[in-house]
C-alpha cells in the first residue's frame, strides 16, 4: 500500500516583480516548508515548480504553480492528477483579506471569497472540499482597491514580523498534515 501522499500548494504570482508582495504569501510560506525537507524547487511538465519530501514523517509534494494567481488551479489539479492525490489530501495556501495582518487561519472546503487563486482551484478540481491555510494580510487602508493592495510588498512594519509569521504558517500546515484539523486549528487558531 502506498503511503498517503499530500499535495501542497502555495499560491503566488511569478516572477521578481511580484516576490515580496502579499498576494505571494503562500509562495513564501512554500518556500520555507521546502527549506524545512531539505528540498529545492524543480520546474515540473505540470507547469508548477515542485519539491518533494516528508514535513512531519508525511510524504508530501510541495508545490508552487507557474501561472498568474487566477490561472493557479489548473497546475494545482493537473498535478493531483498526475500524483492521484485526493482534494482530502490537498492544502492550499493563500493570502486572506479578512484576517489580521499575520494572523492564520486553517480550514476545509468554503467559498473563494473573492480570492481568484481558490477560485481557479476550485473550478479545476472541481470541488470546494480541499483544505486552506489561509495567511492574513488585512484589509487594504483607506480607499485602496484590494486588487492593488494585494499586489503591494509589505510595509516595512510588517516586514519586520513577517518571518516570524510565515515560520508560524508553516508549523500550521505541518500540524495540519501530522495532527488533522482540529488540533491544528485548537493550536493556530488561539491568538
Amino acid at each position: 500500500m502506498p503511503e498517503d501522499r499530500w499535495l501542497v500548494a502555495g499560491l503566488g504570482n511569478p516572477g521578481p516583480e511580484y516576490a515580496g508582495t502579499r498576494h505571494n504569501a503562500g509562495y513564501m510560506v512554500a518556500g520555507l516548508l521546502a527549506d524545512r525537507m531539505g528540498a529545492r524547487f524543480k520546474a515540473h511538465r505540470t507547469r508548477n515548480e515542485v519539491a518533494e519530501g516528508r514535513l512531519a514523517g508525511v510524504p508530501v509534494t510541495l508545490a508552487k504553480p507557474r501561472t498568474y494567481m487566477n490561472l493557479s488551479g489548473g497546475p494545482v489539479a493537473a498535478l493531483a492528477g498526475f500524483y492521484k492525490i485526493p482534494p482530502e489530501r490537498i492544502a492550499v495556501i493563500h493570502d486572506e483579506l479578512d484576517i489580521p495582518f499575520g494572523a492564520i487561519r486553517l480550514k476545509l472546503g468554503g467559498g473563494d471569497n473573492g480570492h481568484n487563486g481558490l477560485r481557479s482551484t476550485t473550478q479545476s478540481l472541481g470541488t470546494n472540499e480541499y483544505y486552506r491555510a489561509r495567511f492574513g494580510i488585512g484589509r487594504p487602508p483607506g480607499r485602496m482597491d484590494a486588487a492593488t493592495f494585494v499586489l503591494r510588498d509589505f510595509s516595512a512594519a510588517e516586514r519586520k514580523e513577517l518571518p516570524l509569521l510565515l515560520d508560524r504558517c508553516a508549523d500550521a500546515v505541518e500540524t495540519l498534515l501530522s495532527k488533522g484539523l482540529a488540533v491544528a486549528q485548537n493550536t493556530f487558531h488561539a491568538e
